[in-house]
């Protein structure tokens, strides 16, 4: 066998999968989703395809399986799957895909997507994506099964759920209570070195609280996104007008590009020391 025979023999080489920071930048919600794929327990919103077709993203799934094509043909994505194969985006895509030639009532399996369509290819540029946030996973069987075994399952998953509230005065923030304490987190879109630049002026001021009893316990990253983290006292309810305020605030210190002063670099440098898990 000739040189040039054998290089045929040889297996492609598989096509690189380029790096993207913000896996879900250009989808509408884009926080909600990092939201509902990281931490928001049951939820659910649905996207419109560029065919027309509607899409139900849910937060997790039934054996927390990445898609199911239901008995009324709707599909249904889950995002808290484990599966990735270089580019999140680009999994959902293909389950969304596949789910198109799934028959109706079949759990829908994920395979290598490769270099495929990212997500931000199928969803229509005009899509709404208005999330619900459930106190349960009933909505998985409402209308599909009511069997005893079905309402014991539920009824399992329902006692893990850590209740959960989506403030409707802000975009992207997620109120939830575990055990005794509570927690507001906020996912922000903003770029991640002015936004630290913003909070450390406001945190210099003493204007980084939701008000009285409450306090800025530091942030994550998600999906190229800084995720601030408030511990509070209060009920969700409580907080919708704090957070609008809030906002305002932010507005004005993320628009003052003047240097930031020693006091406040001494702040900003807290705020990164202060990464937090929850």
């Amino acid at each position: 066998m000739g040189k040039k025979s054998r290089n045929k023999t040889k297996a492609a080489k598989k096509e690189r999968m380029p790096f993207v920071a913000r896996t879900f930048e250009g989808l509408p919600g884009e926080a909600d989703w990092v939201a509902l794929r990281e931490f928001v327990p049951s939820a659910s919103g649905v996207i419109t395809l560029t065919t027309g077709e509607t899409v139900r993203i849910c937060s997790l799934l039934p054996g927390n399986g990445a898609g199911i094509r239901r008995p009324d043909g709707e599909s249904w994505v889950g995002l808290q799957v484990a599966h990735n194969f270089g580019d999140i985006s680009r999994d959902l895509a293909h389950v969304v895909e596949i789910a198109r030639e799934t028959e109706p009532g079949n759990a829908i399996r994920i395979t290598d997507p490769g270099v495929g369509p990212r997500l931000q290819d199928l969803v229509d540029p005009k899509s709404s994506f208005a999330v619900e946030v459930y106190e349960g996973f009933d909505y998985w069987v409402e209308g599909v099964d009511d069997s005893e075994s079905t309402a014991a399952m539920i009824a399992e998953a329902n006692e893990t759920i850590a209740p959960t509230v989506r403030l409707s005065s802000v975009d992207g923030a997620y109120w939830t209570e575990m055990g005794p304490q509570r927690f507001l987190r906020w996912i922000m879109t903003h770029d991640e070195t002015t936004l630290l630049d913003a909070l450390a002026r406001l945190r210099a001021a003493g204007d980084d609280t939701l008000g009285e009893g409450t306090k800025l316990i530091g942030h994550f990253r998600a999906h190229g996104l800084l995720v601030p983290v408030w511990e509070f006292e209060h009920d969700a309810a409580d907080l919708e007008a704090p957070a609008k305020d809030f906002e305002k605030r932010l507005a004005a210190a993320l628009a003052d590009d003047s240097p930031l002063t020693t006091e406040q670099r001494s702040a900003r440098g807290a705020l990164i020391s202060r990464q937090v898990t929850i």
